[in-house]
């Protein structure tokens, strides 16, 4: 495919004219038809249903699967998320975790494909449409050469895109309405889904990065965020998941939107996924007081103010009890372990002490949020005096 260098980026032209040309007849054809032939229910059942599909075949197949193979799936699974997700026209699941697995290692630097710091243009859709850096080398995904599935899918995937993406629709439009049923669903649950559904995914590179609340860590850019979480599946709550990449959830709490997760866990109830990966509740809980303590100290420096040294005294106590506390769980948790895996019948005796170092942790936590609390009240009471 031929490339001209304009500005010291390489235009590559395939990904222009498919990307920018599905978008300009998204906003034209597509109203147009609907102006003259008008909208049904089964177009409308069309666009919601493949856009599930293929939407949550990239968030739970290409992202949480093949990615960070954060839980292990059954054949029919792992095929039906391949099949719709190269419905998607997003590439191949194999290059697509090779991208993806890059941005984690490289997030927000030279090296990461969509560095949020170079724009928001950029992390949405300008890195595909301009190359400006050398392509992702495959051997990041090396495990993924081993599943059938997935380079089946990469050696045909244009093919099978074409047929998901496109002919389906149009099949299924055709089978409930003839020839216009099957424009109508060429049009609505082909071309304005695959639009949707591409740009839905494209936040999560750029939006995500942008919006919201860093809750879990301040490393690089990505957010929390329940407004992009339902745009995305789930993945709005994208500073959880950097924080925490190889756990299956990223809306953590019960409350938080997040599709991805609801559908994970339901696939393993049934059998159909295992091995769904967790972090203990205890690194998520040190990494949000870690957290909530810098922004403590960074409030104390910006307004020039001192906490009184009783209160001072005890925040700090409480962060070595904090650490101290933590340090001894993990390492109970690790020599627990390493007796299961070994059977031992001494398991039963490390975990009692496991359980000890969790009380332990969690009574470090509570006498925490005590000092935090008595902190806030004391900056409170400066505020009001002042």
């Amino acid at each position: 495919m031929s490339k001209v260098n304009t500005s010291g980026k390489e235009i590559r032209w395939l990904n222009c004219v498919f990307l920018l040309g599905t978008l300009l007849l998204a906003l034209t054809v597509v109203p147009a038809f609907i102006w003259m032939k008008g909208l049904d229910w089964f177009q409308v059942a069309l666009f919601v249903g493949l856009f599930i599909c293929t939407g949550l075949s990239i968030t739970l197949g290409y992202h949480r699967l093949f990615s960070h193979r954060s839980f292990q799936a059954s054949w029919p699974v792992r095929f039906l998320t391949l099949v719709f997700g190269a419905g998607a026209f997003e590439n191949s699941a194999y290059s697509w975790a090779a991208d993806h697995r890059r941005h984690h290692k490289h997030v927000d630097h030279d090296e990461d494909p969509y560095d949020a710091t170079k724009g928001l243009f950029h992390s949405h859709i300008g890195w595909i449409l301009f190359k400006t850096q050398e392509d992702t080398p495959l051997d990041i995904v090396k495990d993924l050469q081993k599943d059938k599935l997935v380079m089946w899918q990469h050696n045909h995937y244009l093919a099978i895109s074409i047929f998901a993406g496109f002919l389906l629709p149009a099949i299924l439009g055709g089978i409930w309405n003839g020839w216009e049923g099957a424009i109508g669903g060429f049009l609505v649950g082909g071309l304005a889904r695959v639009v949707s559904v591409q740009h839905f995914t494209f936040f999560i590179n750029s939006l995500c990065h942008y919006i919201g609340r860093q809750p879990y860590s301040t490393k690089c850019t990505a957010r929390d965020s329940a407004l992009m979480a339902l745009f995305t599946f789930g993945e709005g709550y994208h500073n959880f998941h950097h924080t925490f990449q190889h756990d299956y959830r990223n809306g953590l709490k019960p409350w938080q939107f997040d599709p991805t997760k609801w559908t994970i866990w339901m696939l393993s109830k049934v059998g159909m996924a295992k091995a769904l990966r967790r972090v203990p509740q205890e690194r998520i809980l040190l990494a949000e007081i870690t957290e909530q303590h810098r922004l403590l100290a960074e409030k104390i420096s910006l307004k020039s103010a001192k906490l009184s040294e009783p209160i001072q005294t005890r925040l700090q106590a409480a962060q070595a009890r904090l650490q101290e506390a933590f340090s001894q769980w993990e390492k109970m948790e690790a020599e627990y372990g390493k007796a299961l895996e070994k059977k031992l019948v001494a398991s039963r005796e490390k975990l009692a002490e496991l359980r000890w170092a969790k009380l332990k942790f969690q009574k470090a936590i509570q006498d925490w949020r005590e000092s935090y609390r008595m902190a806030l009240d004391y900056f409170a009471s400066q505020a009001a005096m002042a």
